[in-house]
């Protein structure tokens, strides 16, 4: 498959996510949003985090396709953009500035962004009881690395992450978060943390996990294996599923779009397909937030057909090279990173940020999931040590010393106190 399998999901990962709540090992279980669900879908969302989300992802794609031009491209918006948040809230200065930029917050503080968050959860957390969305955050921390009580609180309170400290040499760290990743996308996502290195002590993660199906299911007698054109023009068949029936749909100049909905009607699949003659890549160059805004604004419901082909894909990218081209090159710096919002010494700085994403579409309908990791680094190993014992009870040598130019002022040997 080529690069058209982004645009099913496009819709649906921007629209954002519910809330899973997790525990683990050595970790304080986060508060649920509130059971009053009727109330809680209908929570009004601050249009500018949904904006901010869509102007960074369609961003992020032009990055994106640019490194892999022509290869299938997969991501969550929503997974990066609420992992990013949660780092944002302890950043600072310059770093606070080219993060904010490259997310596309156009102005919001962090109070606005936080509160437009837990709006966002409690408002998608049962939007379509047909529909199974669920997001989790999560925050890991090297045991024996201080941070402030107000960066942990914001992110429990607003992205109800789950809180854990933990010993980062012991193999059981790794398998903790790695677990969680696994439970939060049940099962679709193994794994997204490899290793651990000494200098890193903290990883914040999101995980996103969507399963719909189609309101009007395809069905399966009608699948048939047929030609679908790759971009170089060569053929490979394709089980291609098909349905009639009425659904939103735009013919746009070049392209034609539609919308296929799951369950309710509160998510769907919106279609790109760029007309005969003008290829995905020279379609791509005229997408951005603005445009898809009015496209899919434009949408109306019209008799018709629809073929889809049954996939499945896979993606795995570290995202340090986008971001730094987006802006935020500054956090990624050890000597000019500003994280003093995360802790007092002024030494963190990212490492890395680690996207997977996965979808399967068939005729049931879809499932997908998504996790952002991102890895924080420290620029002076500060390893934790077990705790010691020292029993002076034997002869011992002592100094008194100017720490500043090391010059010693006294000195001495006990023998006999």
């Amino acid at each position: 498959m080529r690069n058209y399998a982004l645009f099913p999901l496009l819709a649906l990962l921007l629209a954002g996510c519910g809330n899973v709540a997790t525990t683990g090992v050595g970790s304080e279980p986060a508060p649920r949003p509130s059971a009053n669900n009727a109330t809680d879908s209908n929570r009004k969302v601050d249009p500018k985090l949904v904006e901010a989300n869509n102007g960074f992802g369609f961003a992020l794609l032009g990055q994106l396709r640019e490194a892999d031009e022509g290869k299938n491209l997969f991501f969550s918006p929503a997974s990066i953009t609420l992992a990013l948040a949660m780092t944002y809230n302890g950043a600072a200065g310059d770093t606070e500035q080219a993060m904010a930029k490259a997310m596309s917050l156009g102005g919001m503080t962090k109070e606005e962004l936080n509160q437009a968050v837990l709006d966002l959860r409690q408002s998608l957390q049962s939007a379509d009881s047909k529909v199974e969305l669920s997001i989790a955050n999560s925050l890991w921390a090297r045991q024996g690395v201080s941070f402030k009580k107000q960066f942990l609180d914001a992110n429990r309170r607003y992205f109800g992450a789950q809180i854990s400290v933990l010993d980062f040499a012991a193999p059981e760290a790794l398998q903790a978060i790695n677990r969680w990743v696994s439970s939060s996308t049940k099962g679709k996502i193994e794994k997204i943390v490899d290793r651990i290195p000494p200098d890193t002590v903290m990883f914040l993660l999101n995980a996103i996990y969507f399963h719909g199906k189609w309101q009007k299911p395809f069905d399966k007698s009608l699948t048939q294996e047929k030609p679908f054109t790759l971009a170089n023009g060569e053929q490979k068949r394709v089980p291609m599923m098909a349905q009639v029936g009425r659904f939103p749909y735009l013919k746009g100049e070049g392209f034609q779009m539609v919308s296929l909905p799951y369950g309710g009607g509160r998510y769907s699949m919106v279609i790109a397909l760029p007309d005969e003659g003008v290829s995905l890549n020279q379609w791509l160059e005229s997408l951005d937030a603005k445009s898809w805004k009015e496209w899919t604004s434009r949408l109306v419901s019209s008799d018709g057909e629809v073929q889809l082909p049954r996939f499945k894909m896979e993606y795995d990218k570290t995202l340090n090279d986008a971001l730094k081209a987006l802006g935020m090159a500054v956090a990624f710096e050890p000597d000019r990173a500003d994280f003093t919002g995360m802790r007092e010494q002024r030494d963190l700085y990212l490492q890395k940020v680690h996207h997977k994403a996965v979808v399967e579409v068939n005729e049931e309908g879809t499932e997908a999931a998504a996790v952002t990791s991102v890895q924080v680094g420290i620029t002076s190993v500060q390893q934790p040590r077990p705790p010691f014992k020292m029993i002076v009870d034997r002869p011992f040598f002592f100094a008194i010393r100017d720490t500043r130019t090391g010059m010693v002022l006294f000195l001495g040997a006990v023998y006999e106190p």
